[in-house]
């Protein structure tokens, strides 16, 4: 029995041995994960970001240089409509999303109560454009104007001018979900449907296109897409389209502005908003590098380049007169 016995002691031995080594193994494998977590940096990693469709140049452009200059840097941007961008962040199918809409008090406390904490960035000003064929003549719409053909009381071009003959206004958009619309419904608050003239295609290029090839059309097209005068594509759209000038929503009816980076500072263009990062990443990874490149003096350059308005950095407006 004593010899049996002299073997406890070396069984107590081995189970705290085996104990140890089961603990090292676990925190080997822990390390390993929060290793694997912190390999993301604010200039390295691997994101997808959401995007509006209509910001898709700025974005595009934006993403190519930040990508350009960090080697590990890896951003993928997908062009979505409005809502499918809000339904995406609040499910937490992506961490960073570039759109024209805030989240609201409600939204920001519901993900807060999930321990995310949103933020959101201005990162630039965009407006929406009215374009027309290079054919028609009126190119002057008052701000009145534009709220009569959202709610129907502008339907055909003989209202504006009784010479013309270019017949009903057809009034086309880039998508059935369309935050250009949104915009609008929001601005003139409006409930009901849209008149039947209006009409959804799949994209601002197909605005422009139909634009271009009916007489009596009217496209709403984001400013981010026909602004940049060093740009080749947005240089071919602009060649195939009238850009509508709208006077100042409270100023007088005589003053007409175009959607350009004066008016779109100075809002006397009326029909501007905000770009967006909104973010609920819970680390300083590589998205929230890429919003505060794009916030910095180099991202805001592009933005100056492309024909938008800077939104974090000064402005100053030079006017030239003859």
């Amino acid at each position: 029995m004593k010899m049996f016995g002299s073997y406890k002691p070396l069984r107590s031995i081995i189970l705290v041995i085996s104990c140890v080594l089961i603990l090292l193994l676990v925190g080997i494998q822990c390390t390993n994960r929060n290793v694997a977590k912190i390999d993301e940096s604010p200039t390295r990693g691997n994101i997808r970001i959401v995007a509006d469709a209509s910001f898709q140049p700025i974005v595009d452009a934006e993403v190519a240089t930040f990508t350009g200059l960090y080697n590990y840097a890896h951003v993928t941007p997908q062009y979505v409509s409005e809502p499918d961008i809000i339904t995406a962040f609040l499910n937490d199918s992506v961490k960073v999303v570039v759109t024209a809409w805030e989240p609201s008090a409600e939204q920001k406390e519901l993900l807060l109560n999930t321990q995310v904490v949103v933020r959101t960035t201005n990162v630039a000003f965009d407006a929406i454009a009215l374009v027309i064929n290079k054919e028609n003549k009126d190119s002057l719409f008052t701000y009145q104007n534009v709220n009569d053909l959202f709610t129907g009381k502008l339907a055909d071009w003989s209202d504006l001018d009784s010479s013309s003959k270019f017949g009903k206004i057809s009034i086309v958009f880039d998508n059935e979900k369309s935050t250009n619309i949104r915009y609008f419904k929001e601005e003139f608050k409006l409930e009901a449907p849209l008149p039947s003239n209006f009409y959804s295609v799949k994209s601002n290029e197909e605005v422009i296109d139909y634009v271009s090839k009916n007489n009596g059309a009217i496209g709403l097209v984001s400013v981010n897409w026909i602004c940049d005068r060093e740009d080749s594509i947005s240089r071919s759209f602009t060649d195939k389209i009238k850009i509508v000038a709208v006077s100042h929503k409270y100023l007088n009816a005589g003053t007409f502005s175009l959607p350009d980076q004066g008016s779109i500072y100075d809002k006397s263009y009326p029909f501007t908003r905000k770009i967006n990062l909104v973010s609920r990443e819970t680390f300083e990874g590589l998205g929230s590098g890429f919003i505060s490149w794009f916030s910095s003096e180099q991202g805001q350059r592009i933005v100056l380049k492309a024909g938008l308005v800077p939104a974090t950095m000064p402005i100053r407006l030079i006017q030239f007169k003859k």
